[in-house]
C-alpha cells in the first residue's frame, strides 16, 4: 500500500467503512460527482472498497474543457461506469430564449432557475430509485456546509445523504490524491479550488474561501445550486 501518514490513513479507514456500512444497508445507493477533487477522492475510494456504489455525473451543457478531459481519463483508469445525465433541452431553450445564455448574472433568481434546469432537475432523475446517494461534501468549504453530518435524511430528493469527507481538509484530499496517483480536474493546478460550470467558476486568490470562485458575485450565504439545500428552501 502506498505510504500515507497516520492521521489521513485513519480518516481512509473511516470513509471505508462508511462505504461498505452503505454497501450493506442500502441495496441502491449512488455518489454524485462532478469530477472535482473530492469526488475523484471518493471515486478512487469506491472502486478499491465499495465497487457496489454506482456513479453519477451532470453534464450541464456548458462545463470545462477540463472537466470532460478528466472524465476521459477516469473511464480509462477506473472500471465503474458512470452514469451522465443532461438537462432538458426544451427547458434550456426556454430558459435562453426568454433570458439570454447568461442571464444568471443578472440575479440570484436567475441563477438558480438556470441551475434547476441544468442541474437540479437531472439530479432528481439521477436519484430515481435510490436508497442512498454520496456527495464529497466537507465542512471547511463554505459557510453553508459548516455543520455537515457524515449522514442525514435528505428530506427534499427523499434518501438518506451521506458525505463521508465532511471532516477532512483541503490538504487531506490533496495529500490522498498524490499519494494514489488519482486523476484530478487540472483546473485545480490554475488556481480553481471549486469546480462548476465555466461561466460560473473561477480561480481563488491566497486567503479566499475555497468557494469564493463558484458565483462570485453573489453573497456567500446564496452560493448553493439547489442540490444540497434542506427542502424548507428550495
Amino acid at each position: 500500500m502506498t505510504e500515507i501518514n497516520e492521521k489521513l490513513a485513519a480518516k481512509v479507514e473511516a470513509v471505508k467503512q462508511v462505504l461498505v456500512d452503505v454497501v450493506a444497508d442500502y441495496d441502491s445507493a449512488t455518489l454524485a460527482s462532478s469530477y472535482g477533487a473530492e469526488d475523484m477522492v471518493l471515486m478512487d475510494l469506491i472502486n478499491k472498497f465499495a465497487p457496489g456504489i454506482e456513479i453519477f455525473t451532470l453534464d450541464t451543457g456548458r462545463l470545462p474543457k477540463e472537466t470532460y478531459d478528466v472524465m476521459q481519463e477516469a473511464k480509462l483508469r477506473y472500471e465503474t461506469e458512470v452514469m451522465v445525465y443532461f438537462p432538458d433541452a426544451t427547458d434550456v431553450g426556454d430558459y435562453v430564449t426568454n433570458n439570454g445564455p447568461n442571464a444568471f448574472y443578472d440575479s440570484v433568481e436567475l441563477r438558480k432557475e438556470c441551475c434547476g434546469i441544468r442541474k437540479v432537475k437531472p439530479l432528481k432523475r439521477a436519484l430515481e430509485g435510490k436508497k442512498a446517494w454520496l456527495t464529497g461534501m466537507r465542512r471547511s468549504q463554505a459557510v453553508t456546509r459548516n455543520e455537515l453530518p457524515v449522514s442525514e435524511y435528505d428530506e427534499t430528493f427523499g434518501l438518506q445523504k451521506f458525505s463521508p469527507l465532511t471532516d477532512w481538509s483541503n490538504g487531506d484530499v490533496w495529500a490522498y490524491i498524490k499519494a494514489f496517483d488519482v486523476p484530478y480536474n487540472k483546473l485545480h493546478d490554475q488556481g480553481v479550488a471549486s469546480i462548476g460550470c465555466a461561466p460560473c467558476t473561477r480561480a481563488i486568490t491566497a486567503g479566499e474561501d475555497i468557494r469564493a470562485g463558484r458565483w462570485w458575485w453573489e453573497n456567500p450565504e446564496s452560493k448553493e445550486c439547489g442540490l444540497h439545500v434542506k427542502a424548507s428552501k428550495i
